[in-house]
């Protein structure tokens, strides 16, 4: 991956992280490895645990940000929330996928869609 896209993807995951917490999020972990992947950001509220994935682009020209997430990531999302869950603690919660997809074009303020449930621990 290029620098460029590294710089904007790290970009798209601050602004994620600012929108989630004005929101009333409680972020617990950003950028979670484990052995079966990554999560952006894991985060609480209520009695919910919402594993997000952020997707940033400057464009539309390929697609929508969250058109980025299919079939093989949401499985690969939902293997290492599974992970994640099987910690101490974890199963305490009701897990949620969610997908924050930022629109970044020159001149214009970021566009940021927060899609809640955007898909389930079934797949």
């Amino acid at each position: 991956m290029t620098e460029n896209r590294l710089a904007l993807g790290a970009y798209g995951e601050e602004m994620a992280a600012a929108y989630l917490r004005e929101q009333g999020y409680t972020l617990l972990e950003r950028n979670f490895r484990c052995p079966l992947g990554e999560i952006d950001i894991i985060a609480k509220k209520h009695h919910d645990l919402i594993f997000v994935e952020v997707k940033t682009r400057r464009s539309t020209l390929f697609g929508l940000p969250q058109d980025a997430v299919g079939a093989h990531k949401q499985r690969q999302l939902i293997r290492s929330a599974q992970w994640y869950l099987k910690r101490p603690g974890g199963s305490r919660h009701h897990p949620r996928f969610d997908v924050i997809a930022i629109l970044v074009r020159p001149g214009q303020m970021p566009e940021i869609n927060h899609i809640q449930n955007a898909f389930t621990l079934a797949g």
